[in-house]
């Protein structure tokens, strides 16, 4: 859940972030951790919930591409600025542009003016933008969040893909099961109703609920609604993605996937702020927000024993933040020198791995999921039709 912190640091400021937490107190703990001295937090819902409207985001993957074609070009920093504020039509983007150049026009860094708009630009881009500043290659550092991006989103839309058809069956089963309970059984209650309990057990109890929808038709209604709601309302609230991902640990398979999703994310963008110079220490506070809790605490024992002088690949071992191939290319990374490159090879290794699991779990579960609603739905018209079979029996 997203949650907007007013801080302060030395140098900087009063200043604005927008942070992911579970609640307002994981909030502060993180912007504590970098250093700021908290002021306010303000919950997520009130960041999206704007009299209907809703709100802006910022095309951050966009404006870098085409800024990094304009500065390859040869076109200066606030030229390409002004060319992309020119042709933007879109006020608050436009906005947020403006803003970037009256700040450079002050003779402000780069860095410096993405950070006076943090709703935008967040941290991990800032951050990589400043070391960038120390080198001279801006559009080097560019180019690596570009394909960090385009890989992140990649993978989402992998599990967003995968998802689509459970989701649809999910659905249609479901409001069939619901035109079946709701509508069809009311109905064929009447027809049982003179033939008191010489009726199926199972088929007996299917028209008991029948007439109950039948007489409370408005009550269940309502109730129903209200128990969506409820369910809207409980999966909006902050610890509820964690409770979530503490039920998916609890399954063997599912809970070790749900661990290395999160730590290819995690490799991946510390690859990125390590090849873009970005020493390791404060990388990893950087990137701590992408870890669940429970991995974040483990991260934080982590940076503790790099800063007393451990390698990366034993505190990441210890702490349990490590697998197989992971484990052996932390390694390789540090004889090399090349840390950032083998862990964005990490992020890779298992972004394959994951794909073709996520592939054999979507294969293996999908005709399960249309077994189980087949099922269900012909269990009750088998139920609804029972008595008429038994009838016709009896009568031959």
């Amino acid at each position: 859940m997203r949650f907007r912190v007013k801080a302060m640091k030395a140098g900087e400021g009063v200043v604005s972030l927008e942070l992911d937490a579970r609640d307002s107190a994981d909030a502060r703990t993180q912007a504590s951790g970098k250093g700021y001295a908290v002021l306010s937090v303000q919950g997520g819902s009130a960041l999206t919930w704007q009299g209907f409207r809703p709100r802006h985001r910022f095309p951050l993957l966009l404006f870098t591409q085409e800024l990094l074609a304009l500065l390859q070009s040869g076109i200066s920093l606030v030229e390409a600025l002004e060319t992309l504020a020119e042709k933007e039509s879109r006020p608050e983007t436009k906005a947020v542009l403006e803003k970037l150049l009256e700040a450079l026009y002050e003779g402000k860094p780069f860095s410096s003016a993405l950070h006076l708009v943090p709703e935008a630009f967040p941290g991990l881009y800032t951050a990589s933008v400043r070391a960038s500043e120390r080198t001279g290659d801006l559009p080097e550092a560019l180019s690596r969040y570009v394909a960090y991006q385009t890989q992140i989103d990649l993978v989402r839309k992998k599990l967003v893909s995968a998802s689509i058809y459970p989701v649809i069956l999910i659905s249609v089963g479901g409001l069939v099961t619901l035109f079946l309970l709701g509508y069809v059984v009311p109905r064929f209650s009447h027809v049982y109703e003179d033939m008191g309990d010489n009726i199926p057990f199972m088929s007996r109890l299917l028209m008991h609920w029948g007439q109950l929808i039948e007489s409370n038709g408005v009550l269940m209604g309502i109730l129903f609604l209200g128990t969506l709601a409820a369910t809207g309302w409980w999966l909006a609230q902050p610890g509820t993605r964690a409770r979530i991902l503490g039920l998916f640990r609890t399954i063997p398979a599912m809970g070790e996937r749900v661990r290395i999703y999160q730590l290819t994310r995690f490799y991946r963008t510390l690859g990125m702020l390590l090849s873009g110079g970005i020493s390791i220490v404060p990388a990893l506070s950087m990137v701590s927000g992408l870890l669940d809790p429970e991995l974040r605490g483990r991260l934080d024992n982590a940076a503790r024993m790099i800063r007393e002088g451990r390698s990366i690949s034993v505190a990441m071992e210890t702490c349990g933040l490590t697998t197989p191939v992971s484990l052996r290319l932390l390694r390789v990374g540090e004889r090399s020198g090349q840390m950032g490159e083998m862990m964005e090879r990490i992020a890779a290794f298992h972004d394959e791995e994951l794909a073709r699991w996520v592939e054999w779990f979507t294969k293996t579960f999908e005709p399960l999921l249309m077994a189980f609603i087949g099922i269900v739905i012909g269990g009750i018209v088998v139920l609804m039709y029972m008595p008429i079979f038994e009838l016709a029996g009896s009568i031959q």
